[in-house]
């Protein structure tokens, strides 16, 4: 590698770390509800603001919405009118940016005049389908009908449709459910200009990252906003930069096939780069939500998908926001810790960061945390990849 190479620029961003268990680990509050992060935004909304304030004075550069779980079903299964739903996934955001808000002013009153403001951006997070079900199914993308093949007409379990009539059917059904929830934050132009990204996040299956795609064409489309990177329109809103992440729990993705095997890494990020009938390519792609151990294989993986979709055009960027290492168990509903706090999983961090720059297939990397990593592990990795820099 060349010297120009060896020190050519590559954006980093460092990512806020897991909100609903820092809520839990932190500030000790109970969010087992169907609703989780998104039951404080209306009955604790000061928590929502001091747990971002926690990640950003930790150095996050970004910090995602309490919104991972919103969506017009599952406030119903929790009492809501659609209203309300409406009303409440539009607070997190307006909770976001006043955490950025006071943010800001608190830099103010103690920089010296040489000293400039830190710029903090805000991502909005929609998780999967399956984030929304009781239980969640985001890690095993087993859907009900018609997002999923109906299980009570076989006794196979899987989450692969046989008829192709039925799979056109369950990505428009996914489609119609990702843009009604964008639209709640797209027909809202002054929240709007609050979001920096969009945030799809912990995708389990194939279709459900061809129905996004399809989602953002139909937003794009219907509320007339410039896709980013194009020029913009006179009067017109701008799609914001968006990502997907997908979410590989043992280290494989969850979506079976028809021929009975997992649905390969090569194969998911595919469905998430390359260009195919005419559908929006994200900015970002990525992992959340799985064991740091696995992501260097599965990157790996990815990189070749990453270099075909820049030929011709811009480069993507990774997203990449892996547990801190803890076991969940369902049984009795408690975290058993795998790794060092902190140190430990910050030194995986910084040699997944590396790599992804040494590949010099990335437009950059923003890099953070999922499950179980706090403000500690963020303030770590931060500090690991302004040393990098």
């Amino acid at each position: 590698m060349s010297t120009a190479e060896k020190f050519q620029p590559f954006p980093m961003l460092v990512l806020d770390g897991g909100l609903g268990t820092t809520l839990e680990d932190v500030f000790h509050k109970d969010i087992s509800t169907p609703l989780w992060s998104a039951k404080p935004i209306e009955d604790d909304p000061e928590v929502i603001i001091a747990a971002h304030l926690a990640f950003l004075r930790a150095g996050a550069d970004v910090i995602l919405t309490s919104t991972y779980q919103c969506a017009y079903n599952t406030f119903e299964r929790s009492g809501y009118s659609r209203e309300d739903a409406r009303q409440i996934m539009l607070k997190s955001v307006r909770l976001a940016a006043e955490a950025k808000r006071r943010y800001l002013e608190e830099q103010r009153n103690t920089k010296t005049s040489s000293q400039q403001l830190r710029s903090i951006k805000v991502a909005l997070s929609l998780g999967p389908y399956g984030a929304t079900l009781s239980p969640a199914q985001e890690f095993d993308g087993f859907y009900p009908p018609p997002f999923g093949p109906d299980l009570s007409l076989t006794s196979e379990k899987t989450n692969a449709f046989a008829d192709e009539q039925e799979e056109r059917a369950a990505i428009e059904a996914l489609a119609t459910f990702h843009f009604e929830r964008l639209s709640v934050f797209a027909d809202e132009p002054e929240l709007w200009d609050v979001l920096d990204f969009v945030a799809f996040e912990t995708v389990p299956l194939r279709r459900e990252i061809t129905a996004i795609r399809r989602a953002v064409a139909q937003l794009q489309i219907a509320k007339g906003l410039t896709p980013f990177g194009a020029p913009r329109k006179e009067d017109s809103q701008r799609m914001k930069r968006w990502w997907i992440s997908t979410v590989h729990p043992d280290g494989r993705y969850p979506e079976m096939t028809i021929e009975g095997r997992r649905a390969s890494t090569t194969e998911v990020a595919e469905a998430g780069l390359l260009h195919r009938d005419n559908l929006p390519t994200p900015w970002g792609f990525g992992i959340n939500c799985t064991g740091i151990d696995f992501l260097p294989g599965l990157l790996q993986r990815v990189q070749g998908v990453a270099k075909k979709a820049a030929e011709g055009g811009e480069k993507p960027w990774l997203v990449v926001y892996p547990n801190r290492g803890d076991v969940y168990d369902p049984k009795t509903q408690t975290w058993h810790k795998r790794k060092e706090e902190g140190g430990g999983w910050v030194g995986e961090m910084r040699a997944v960061v590396g790599e992804a720059r040494k590949a010099q297939v990335w437009g950059g990397v923003i890099a953070g945390g999922c499950c179980k990593t706090g403000p500690h592990e963020i303030e770590c990795l931060t500090q690991e990849l302004a040393s990098m820099s």
